[in-house]
């Protein structure tokens, strides 16, 4: 499709606009120019709850909205709650999905996750892979909202022509990320436990695992580019991948986290793992003619994020 700018002085509702991929948004936005962000945080609007976000869009009728807002954590949250996962995501997907489409939204991105594919997806991941396998069991409460979110966007496009679009990101790190002890994705949770055994003169870091699945890394500033994108170049059914097209050992990843962060004692890795996913890396087809060029500095970023992880392992933000 030809590419459609979006006027800078739009609405443009931004949910969840403090976490980890709204607030890269956001900033991403801003440096644009745009003018007229609507943004709310969970205590002045609860997704959750369909009459509040009825009223938001009834009131401000926002003329795009990306829905970046969702119930996140690593593996240990989402064993634990499970029914929290699956039932706040499903409500706010549902809520401001409707509410947008209702109130004559004119596009709506909708987030997803690299969760939705099936845990022997072929590699790398193609977005045809969707509901061809079983989910990786220690998160696929998270993964059924996540594909119920795409399938809703599908299923509004085919009924009403309202568009709306999925992107599904791979692992993102950055700004903003969420270091909580025990409900942090993996690069995150490095780094506290490399930076805190490095304070606390800590002898030796456990890592689970074997060390060599691979994964892919995408910097969220990165994934801020390509949404900007897709809302002005993408207006189709299937949902699209981004990713950087980079890929590194789980083993390497802490050992640069080991070395960025200054830590000098040992490294140890532990074969039993909650997770048993192989290689996870995108085809990401669609996004032919994006320029973002993601950067994969992955050292330099990590390099980032360790000078201010201070300020990060406060507890507004490892415990968000």
């Amino acid at each position: 499709m030809d590419p459609t700018p979006i006027d800078k002085s739009a609405t443009v509702f931004v949910a969840g606009h403090r976490g980890l991929v709204g607030s890269a948004i956001v900033r991403k936005l801003n440096s644009l120019g745009y003018t007229n962000l609507l943004l709310r945080t969970h205590a002045e609007l609860d997704l959750a709850s369909q009459s509040s976000v009825d009223e938001f869009f009834a009131a401000y009728k926002p003329q795009y909205v990306i829905l970046a807002a969702a119930k996140v954590g690593g593996i240990h949250a989402n064993n634990t709650y499970p029914a929290d996962f699956i039932t706040i995501n499903l409500q706010i997907q549902t809520n401001v999905i409707s509410s947008a489409f209702k109130h004559k939204t004119l596009k709506l991105l909708f987030l997803g996750s690299s969760c939705i594919y099936p845990k022997f997806a072929p590699q790398p991941i193609p977005e045809s892979a969707l509901l061809t396998g079983p989910l990786e069991p220690t998160n696929e409460w998270y993964a059924i909202a996540k594909i119920s979110g795409i399938k809703m966007c599908q299923a509004f496009r085919l009924q009403h022509s309202f568009d709306a679009i999925s992107a599904m990101p791979t692992n993102l790190y950055g700004t903003n990320d969420n270091f909580h002890p025990e409900n942090s994705h993996v690069l995150p949770a490095l780094l506290r436990r490399f930076h805190e055994a490095k304070m606390n003169n800590v002898e030796k870091v456990v890592v689970w695992g074997s060390g060599k699945p691979l994964r892919e890394f995408l910097h969220v500033d990165d994934l801020a580019d390509a949404v900007v994108f897709l809302m002005e170049n993408y207006s189709d059914l299937e949902h699209v991948n981004v990713g950087s097209g980079k890929e590194v050992a789980i083993k390497e990843l802490a050992e640069l986290v080991k070395e960025v962060v200054g830590y000098k004692g040992k490294l140890f890795g532990i074969r039993v793992s909650l997770m048993a996913h192989r290689e996870s890396s995108w085809i990401a087809q669609s996004l032919r003619g994006w320029d973002g060029n993601p950067r994969f500095h992955l050292r330099m970023d990590l390099q980032i994020l360790t000078s201010g992880i201070w300020r990060m392992l406060l507890p507004s933000n490892s415990d968000r």
